[in-house]
């Protein structure tokens, strides 16, 4: 069925953001000291109500019209690729209607913005290991790992999952970053023997604490034995795909990749929607409000490329112990020196808050600012706020000066009218330790500082 456009109004139009006074050349804040060559664009404008243009200038997915029948009912564009972003209308719950079934059943999300980089031939290996920052030589073949890809200033380009499929074969499963070019770019100079293309695989994620019972009815008792991160060949309807136990919510959840999508997505698609009919299944967006809640990161919201590993919660993807070069390496490692020296690099540092007002009930179109209790000056701002109904109150990760960064340390919210306690004032915030909530599945991170190990 053909698309139709799709309204990017979500909020209350009416809700403009208050923020505190400034003369009229300090549109964008500049008491936020960010240290970036582009600085984050802090205007608080509010939602604006625009439409989505569908056209031939960014790619449908094989899925798109199966969501648009699915009935999503507002998109983004991630990757040049049609994104859904809501499925249930705000009158129906909207985005935490979502994330109940996310949490209590089992969910099936279009994830082909996922584009596939292959990374394929005799140098395979080699080439992998010296654009990301992590060891990958420790990948054994169908199993997979978070990593990130940085460039020689250090700066977060891309936080793919890899999959290892084989001896000489890598797929980047991509975040939110054109990497593609830049993997073909590195290997002119370094000459590596590979291939590096984009395939037509895309994956679907089966997110929820029913979906291992989901995916054993479409692949059978082999999924009981796929590890965390581990791959496996299978088929659903009759249809090659790899399964990986990986996510985006902290919850129980696996992966489907497709291969030759373009040609089968109806096929696969369908056959999970009849399996899931004994589940519970719901198709929904992505769960931002979990993945917030276990301390997933989103790249160009919480991270991006003039953003560090190292000031972003993801220290532990700064190995100590690779004795190989990679791109960033230097550059990294003297960022790290530095930090320990306790003289941070960085202007402002990720953190965690829980913070007041009203339930924050779906996406900010703005950077909300951060002041200190005693001011009313900015110093920060949220990247990613939420409301989470299990620990009843607002929560979100954002940027704080490296001063103030410390679990405990009281701070002050500009919400806009909409979900402030008094329209015009800011609400308390409290500084603290990031993820909000569990795991099913605790990332590298979590499981060595439950260790007391370092990075």
């Amino acid at each position: 069925m053909a698309a139709t456009p799709i309204s990017t109004q979500t909020q209350d139009q009416s809700a403009g953001a208050t923020a505190p006074d400034t003369a009229p050349t300090n549109h964008n804040h500049p008491t936020v000291q960010q240290g970036r060559s582009v600085p984050v664009n802090l205007r608080q404008t509010g939602p604006t109500p625009v439409e989505l243009l569908i056209s031939t200038r960014i790619r449908k997915s094989p899925y798109w019209h199966l969501s648009v029948e699915a009935g999503v009912w507002r998109a983004e564009v991630y990757n040049r690729v049609y994104h859904p972003r809501g499925y249930l209308s705000m009158e129906e719950g909207g985005p935490l209607a979502e994330h109940k079934s996310v949490v209590n059943d089992v969910t099936l999300w279009n994830v082909a913005v996922e584009r596939q980089i292959q990374v394929k031939g005799p140098d395979a290996e080699d080439f992998v290991n010296y654009v990301i920052t992590r060891q990958a030589k420790t990948i054994t073949p169908m199993h997979a790992r978070y990593v990130i890809l940085c460039n020689e200033a250090g700066g977060i380009l891309n936080d793919p999952v890899l999959l290892r499929i084989s001896e000489d074969e890598f797929w980047f499963s991509l975040s939110d970053s054109s990497l593609m070019f830049w993997l073909q770019g590195v290997n002119i100079s370094k000459g590596y023997d590979v291939t590096i293309d984009e395939i037509d695989v895309c994956p679907v994620q089966i997110q929820g604490p029913k979906s291992e019972a989901l995916m054993r009815d479409l692949i059978g008792p082999v999924v009981s034995e796929i590890p965390n991160y581990g791959l496996a060949a299978a088929e659903v309807a009759g249809l090659p795909v790899i399964v990986s136990q990986t996510g985006f919510t902290g919850e129980k959840g696996y992966e489907i990749y497709l291969y030759d999508a373009t040609l089968h997505a109806e096929e696969m698609w369908n056959a999970v929607l009849e399996a899931g009919e004994a589940h519970n299944l719901r198709v929904i967006a992505p769960a931002h409000p979990r993945r917030v809640q276990a301390g997933i990161l989103s790249w160009g919201q919480d991270m991006d490329s003039e953003t560090s590993p190292l000031q972003t919660n993801l220290a532990y993807q700064v190995p100590r112990l690779k004795e190989e070069d990679y791109i960033g390496k230097a550059a990294l490692e003297a960022q790290r020196e530095q930090l320990e020296a306790g003289s941070p690099p960085f202007e402002l540092m990720l953190v965690g808050l829980r913070l007041g007002g009203k339930p924050i009930t779906d996406y900010a179109p703005d950077f909300w600012l951060v002041s200190t209790a005693d001011s009313d000056d900015p110093v920060g701002y949220l990247t990613s706020p939420w409301y989470s109904p299990e620990l009843e109150t607002n929560i979100a990760l954002g940027y704080v000066p490296w001063g103030m960064s410390g679990v405990g340390t009281q701070v002050r919210v500009w919400l806009p009218e909409q979900y402030a306690d008094t329209p015009g004032e800011p609400v308390d915030a409290t500084i603290v330790d990031v993820p909000f909530r569990p795991s099913v599945n605790p990332n590298t991170r979590e499981v060595l500082k439950e260790g007391q190990q370092s990075f």
